[in-house]
């Protein structure tokens, strides 16, 4: 039988680090944890110790995690989160019961408004024990795949480049299109300005937006497609955007198809190896499978 060794991190010792990441510092986390600061510092020298790095730079502003913190954090999370996954499944087989307990959902902003809702409602009919957490996260850099990687998140909706973080998981849900959107009944809606938004220059339309000389150079830039949509609908200019983001467009705009050669991104989701064999996670996809494409 494998025995734990000293250099083994206890489950309190993961906790500790991650509460300290999270507070940005000792006292912070100490107070959080209902332990003496001292308690925590001990704890987080001893964690240090046993890893052979520095995983937090001290000062008087706090506690910020190095480079091997930032790692140590994001196995302390996943490994966390897979205990309290083995007690509760554990139950569930127990008792031949349906799943349930928190899922821990990130999504881009259009996925959350317009993809999340009729699924978690089925979700919900069928599994009402699953407690759904969902938080928003921009597509920029690391995006809502690096909640997954950081042990922040169960699954992501994502929007997939081809590119997965080792070692998570990633499967396309379907393609979504990109429409040039305007004022209804401008007569030449390619002349007007644009207004662009940050989630635009993905590596999916990158190579389609560099061949396309009638596109000027933006006017007006938002980090937020709801904002991009609200400028276009006063009178702004146009924008280009995909098709999640232009649901419930209101009827002061107008939505035209930009021919076969359109840009499209691929949603999907992504997970970890481990998680996907979850019954809450298996159950959401479940639900994310059956989704009709906008």
């Amino acid at each position: 039988m494998a025995r734990a060794s000293d250099a083994d991190l206890a489950p309190h010792e993961l906790r500790i680090l991650v509460a300290v990441a999270d507070t940005g510092g000792f006292s912070a986390a100490a107070a959080s944890l209902g332990l003496t600061q001292s308690a925590v510092s001990h704890s987080v020298r001893g964690s240090e110790r046993k890893i052979g790095a520095v995983l937090f730079e001290r000062g008087r502003g706090g506690a910020r995690p190095t480079p091997a913190g930032d790692a140590a954090i994001a196995h302390a999370r996943r490994i966390l989160r897979l205990l309290d996954v083995l007690t509760s499944e554990a139950r569930t087989a127990a008792r031949s019961d349906a799943p349930e307990g928190p899922l821990r959902i990130a999504a881009f902003r259009s996925a959350a408004l317009h993809l999340l809702p009729p699924v978690l409602q089925r979700l919900r009919n069928r599994h009402p024990g699953i407690e759904p957490h969902v938080r928003i996260v921009r597509e920029i850099g690391r995006g809502t795949a690096g909640e997954v990687a950081d042990g922040r998140a169960d699954i992501a909706i994502a929007t997939l480049d081809g590119t997965t973080p080792s070692p998570l998981i990633a499967n396309t849900l379907f393609e979504e299109p990109y429409a040039l959107v305007h004022p209804a009944g401008h007569p030449a809606p390619r002349t007007l300005p644009l207004v662009d938004w940050a989630e635009n220059c993905g590596s999916y339309t990158r190579a389609w937006w560099s061949t396309q000389d009638w596109i000027p150079r933006a006017t007006v830039e938002a980090e937020d497609d709801g904002a991009v949509l609200s400028l276009v609908t006063a009178g702004h200019g146009m924008a280009i955007m995909p098709a999640l983001s232009l649901q419930d467009a209101p009827a002061t705009v107008q939505i035209t198809d930009l021919g076969p050669t359109r840009p499209k991104r691929r949603v999907g989701y992504i997970t970890t190896p481990e998680l996907a064999k979850s019954a809450v996670v298996r159950a959401t996809l479940r639900e994310l499978r059956t989704t009709r494409t906008p």
